[in-house]
């Protein structure tokens, strides 16, 4: 049987991994993925708001990326927007809509990205492991207050440890399929 407080805090660990994809899918690649900017701000009639909300994003190509503001005023800021961040791609815009061609990645550049996919995977870990820690702390904390028996203790520490080994086994693979796309393409 689960303790109580592993169940409740279970869910902190699937967002660690969940937060890891995200932040790994606005990392440039080579190939043409909508997530790489549909999250950039644009200043939209005085407030910040996502691309994705003021834009239809499309990849005809496994390069290019259209961007088709549904009003066609925010051209200038959208494409102001995708200048200012840090993708390193210039935006074409031709009036109706925007086109991002994604520049082939040097060989360099592709162990810059596998670093900073290993960087993100670290600190997907450490979310996991403090997270860990926290629940730990608190059975400790239960089983002093008598709330929970020594067998209890010890069979929370065994359910955390499986939850992370397997929520660390995700992260792993998760990188490791990424780090194969980025130096695959």
């Amino acid at each position: 049987m689960k303790l109580e407080i592993i169940s409740k805090k279970e869910s902190e660990f699937g967002k660690a991994v969940e937060h890891l994809k995200s932040e790994l899918a606005t990392l440039r690649t080579g190939r043409a993925n909508a997530s790489l900017v549909e999250h950039l701000e644009i200043e939209y009639y005085g407030a910040k708001t996502p691309l994705i909300q003021v834009a239809q994003i499309t990849v005809p190509e496994p390069r290019m990326i259209v961007i088709q503001p549904y009003d066609k005023n925010s051209l200038k800021d959208i494409e102001k927007a995708v200048q200012g961040s840090n993708l390193g791609i210039n935006p074409v815009n031709d009036g109706n809509f925007i086109r991002l061609t994604i520049p082939q990645m040097t060989e360099e550049r592709r162990k810059e990205v596998v670093k900073m996919v290993s960087q993100m995977a670290e600190k997907a870990r450490v979310s996991v492991r403090n997270i860990r820690e926290e629940i730990w702390k608190e059975i400790q904390r239960q089983e002093k207050a008598g709330k929970i028996s020594e067998d209890g203790l010890r069979s929370g520490k065994d359910d955390l440890q499986k939850i992370v080994d397997k929520k660390n086994e995700e992260i792993k693979k998760i990188a490791e399929t990424k780090e194969k796309e980025v130096m695959t393409i």
